[in-house]
């Protein structure tokens, strides 16, 4: 298994992209168009987006003002594998494939509620719609 990138909610987009590209030297890049939908940056490390931002809402009374939203993950093995063991365990999922990448993943909830995204780099299928589904 590898790191994939971590993602953080904050209140203060700019600030923190700022923050990212000055502290770590990460830069922003383009993110994919389901990706869009979401207020935030994708900064990268090279070729690779490290760490992804989202914004939330000023004044949300359930979302602290800067978090961690989860981390992404590159398991060994295959999508549909890691799926079937997540199955086999009875551990919910939810899907999202990313066309332009190319990207399947897989999001579930650890025991005590931190959301982690496996990341597969396997086809998507031609026929298939990018919305979400949910095991």
């Amino acid at each position: 298994m590898q790191f994939d990138h971590l993602t953080i909610r904050t209140r203060d987009l700019d600030a923190s992209k700022t923050f990212f590209e000055q502290v770590l030297d990460l830069s922003e890049g383009e993110r994919p168009a389901i990706i869009r939908l979401i207020p935030g940056y994708w900064l990268f490390d090279g070729d690779r987006p490290v760490v992804h931002l989202i914004g939330t809402v000023r004044g949300d009374p359930g979302r602290p003002a800067e978090a961690i939203d989860h981390v992404g993950i590159r398991p060994d093995g295959s999508y549909h594998d890691f799926r079937a063991r997540l199955e086999r365990l009875g551990i919910p999922y939810s899907l999202m494939d990313v066309v332009e990448l190319q990207e399947r993943r897989v999001f579930f909830h650890t025991p005590g509620g931190p959301l982690l995204e496996a990341v597969f780099d396997e086809p998507v299928p031609s026929q298939h719609s990018s919305k979400d589904q949910t095991s």
